[in-house]
């Protein structure tokens, strides 16, 4: 589904830019010399025809493999701005991590809509396939008592080398996604709509 459909599935209404935050883990956030989703991402957005949108979030660094920390600002795209690099997101970090910071995140930098990404460092290396569906849930609980009306896109755990030859972790991903789906359908509303992507 398109930005544009989805806006118009949400009946946003908003007299400035529609507003989105980036939340994820690796894939997101990108180590140094990436280009990143979020950089297509604003490319989209940027192209579409019902702008203006912005790309908001209290972070904007890549990840540096050479100091182990959040701190690259050498994206692969020169034409990538600065304003547009903002997000909430982490190396190693998954739903566990996230769901104590969003709140504070949506509250300080008005999201209209999350685009989120998280699951498979959580599966990979933290929790299992119930405790991580605890997290998204306890995630999207504190996102809108932060904001009643945020809509959320949700990406599942998506198809992987370790899935390919770890038949138990493929399992585990194929429960996450599972009880995820299950989540958007149980917890979608009218007011803040989710949408598995």
């Amino acid at each position: 589904m398109s930005i544009v459909t989805y806006r118009r599935v949400a009946k946003i209404r908003h007299d400035g830019a529609m507003r989105f935050m980036c939340v994820g883990d690796s894939m997101t956030i990108g180590r140094a010399g990436d280009v990143t989703w979020r950089y297509r991402m604003w490319q989209h957005l940027e192209a579409a025809p019902d702008g203006p949108h912005e790309l908001v979030g209290p972070r904007t660094a890549l990840y540096d493999a050479d100091t182990g920390t959040a701190s690259s600002s050498a994206y692969a795209a020169d034409d990538f701005p600065p304003a547009a690099r903002r997000h909430l997101s982490g190396w190693g970090e998954g739903w566990l991590h996230m769901a104590p910071l969003i709140a504070d995140a949506v509250t300080a930098h008005r999201p209209d809509v999350l685009l989120v990404s998280l699951g498979l460092i959580d599966l990979g290396f933290y929790t299992d396939s119930a405790q991580t569906a605890e997290n998204a849930a306890a995630f999207l609980t504190a996102a809108r008592e932060a904001n009643p009306r945020i809509r959320v896109v949700l990406l599942p755990v998506i198809p992987n080398v370790r899935a390919e030859t770890d038949a138990p972790f493929a399992a585990e991903c194929a429960h996450f996604n599972e009880a995820l789906a299950k989540t958007v359908a149980d917890a979608s509303t009218p007011q803040s709509p989710l949408l598995l992507a």
